[in-house]
């Protein structure tokens, strides 16, 4: 089992049109496709200052600022 079928599906599940209009609800930065840590789905925030990661959870992105972790900086 690959890590985008135990992370709940590939993130390209999502419909291009809705890839689109996907923001990150803080900061209203696009949102890109990511992996967590530890191989999960995630959709990072492309923000230059306060990233966040949204994880995906059952191929459903959960843009939740409450459930989202902060992206290090590089």
């Amino acid at each position: 089992m690959s890590a985008a079928t135990a992370a709940g599906g590939p993130l390209h599940a999502i419909d291009p049109w809705v890839r689109a209009i996907l923001r990150c609800p803080a900061t209203g930065a696009e949102l890109v496709d990511g992996w967590g840590p530890n191989g999960e789905a995630e959709l990072h925030s492309t923000a230059e200052q306060g990233a966040l990661a949204y994880p995906v959870r059952d191929g459903i992105p959960v843009l939740l600022v409450d459930d989202a972790r902060v992206l290090s900086s590089l």
